[in-house]
């Protein structure tokens, strides 16, 4: 990877992120905890995963709570199970809501490794 030097410049930031490696893009991906996950793990924020339950903080869908079921790293999107939209043509399409708008309300804690870094394995 080229390296690139840390900028203000908005446009230079998306370039960062869109030629970011593979590896560093889960970690781009973290949302704050609520508060009391916050008190409970001592961090203020983790990656999401499918299977977490986040809130919606901003936006049009502010306060809407679901479980994720769709992350999507290059765009630094989640899904929402509930937060849909009905199509013109009648399908109905999940609303992408951006990772930075959302807080984790409860952990999806089935993977061992995740419990293990938590401090609960």
């Amino acid at each position: 990877m080229k390296q690139v030097s840390p900028s203000k410049d908005p446009s230079r930031q998306r370039l960062i992120l869109r030629n970011a490696p593979k590896h560093r893009l889960p970690k781009l991906m973290s949302a704050h905890l609520s508060p009391e996950l916050r008190t409970k793990y001592g961090r203020r924020s983790l990656p999401v995963r499918v299977g977490d339950t986040v809130k919606v903080l901003r936006g049009e869908y502010s306060g809407v709570q679901g479980k994720v079921k769709r992350v999507n790293r290059k765009d630094q999107r989640v899904y929402i199970e509930g937060l849909t939209r009905k199509r013109a043509d009648g399908r109905v399409v999940d609303i992408p809501v951006h990772v930075s708008n959302t807080m984790i309300v409860t952990l999806n804690l089935d993977d061992r490794l995740r419990k293990v870094k938590l401090g609960e394995g």
